[in-house]
């Protein structure tokens, strides 16, 4: 039997949809660990910086995802829906931040293949199997050492 993968991660590239012009080409790293199962972490690589490699990262339920390849779904900061976007089957991911807003077009198939990847390394359902409950309620109840 093979092992369950604990973490999977892909690159892709996204289409970041700019009022009045045209897309602009977005390269994106998509991470799930099972050590946190319920999350997908996205690292969108902006170009800026003095090195040329800013990332800028968020983090969303990786149910999230999963429901928007088949409706619309999220509140707020991340919105998430299937449309056909220049003519393919794509994802729109929708972000919301105080400092502004962006709207990606990911591409279904590759997200697809990623999420599926996911839920071979953690079922769904089994999220809570793979959770450190004594490590996460320690988290919680820490407190800085007063100075």
């Amino acid at each position: 039997m093979t092992p369950r993968p604990t973490s999977v991660s892909t690159e892709m590239e996204l289409r970041l949809i700019v009022p009045g012009g045209s897309p602009l080409p977005v390269a994106a790293g998509l991470q799930y660990e099972a050590s946190d199962p319920y999350a997908v972490h996205v690292g969108f690589r902006t170009g800026g910086g003095a090195d040329g490699n800013d990332v800028v990262e968020w983090t969303f339920a990786r149910q999230l995802l999963t429901d928007g390849v088949v409706r619309a779904v999220g509140e707020g900061d991340v919105q998430v829906w299937p449309t056909a976007g220049s003519g393919s089957a794509v994802v729109c991911l929708a972000l919301s931040s105080p400092s502004g807003r962006a709207l990606f077009e990911v591409p279904l198939g590759a997200l697809v293949d990623f999420l599926t990847r996911t839920y071979a390394a953690v079922p769904s359902g089994a999220e809570s199997d793979f959770v450190e409950i004594d490590a996460e309620l320690a988290l919680l109840m820490w407190t800085e050492p007063e100075i």
